[in-house]
């Protein structure tokens, strides 16, 4: 891809298009993580983590710290057990490294490919991007949005995506219009006056 790309943004191969403010491409997901969906990654994580830790929880409670006579279980449940046990474990390592990588790419404003690309060429120190505001990633519908699934609102989309396209710009130009108080009535133009024959006579042709 040779065209103009915001900065922080990649052209995705697996994808084969360019993504906004991207991140990584998460297989996972099926999909890059950018500007547009970071939110969503990270409740992904969130939700993930947590589901991880309650199961890890509950087995431990209900099958490792049981001291009681009546706890047999049948040898399938036992190995199901074992089973998940290992899962949730991995689950349960694997997004906590993945939610460090992302606050640590949102506290600093680098995401992972700008992140290997400057450690590769040793230039971490040079780094002057800003951190990334909740606001950008989250939405200004409220706070009570931010645990949910759904798209987040931006106070200003372009800035956060660092670009616009011309369809979004004609929406909001028409928006603008329709939205524009009639405060002063038209102007009419005024008539045109000819002059003199006289004062004609004397400017130059």
């Amino acid at each position: 891809c040779q065209t103009f790309k915001p900065p922080q943004s990649h052209h995705c191969r697996i994808c084969n298009r360019c993504v906004s403010r991207m991140d990584h491409h998460c297989p996972w997901m099926n999909n890059c993580v950018g500007a547009a969906n970071l939110k969503h990654f990270v409740l992904f994580l969130i939700y993930t983590w947590t589901c991880s830790a309650y199961a890890l929880a509950v087995f431990g409670w209900n099958y490792f710290f049981c001291g009681d006579e009546e706890c047999t279980f049948h040898v399938i449940v036992v190995h199901l057990v074992r089973v998940m046990t290992i899962l949730c474990v991995g689950a349960f390592l694997f997004t906590s490294s993945m939610l460090m990588n992302v606050t640590y790419g949102i506290m600093t404003g680098i995401g992972t490919i700008d992140r290997l690309k400057k450690k590769a060429t040793n230039t971490m120190s040079q780094s002057d991007e800003e951190p990334i505001p909740l606001k950008d990633v989250f939405g200004i519908a409220g706070y009570h949005t931010w645990a949910l699934p759904v798209d987040p609102v931006f106070d200003n989309y372009d800035v956060v995506m660092g670009h616009s396209t011309p369809q979004r710009l004609s929406r909001e130009h028409q928006l603008m219009e329709r939205r524009r108080p009639e405060l002063t009535p038209d102007l009419v133009a005024a008539p045109t006056m000819e002059m003199p024959q006289c004062v004609n006579d004397f400017l130059p042709v």
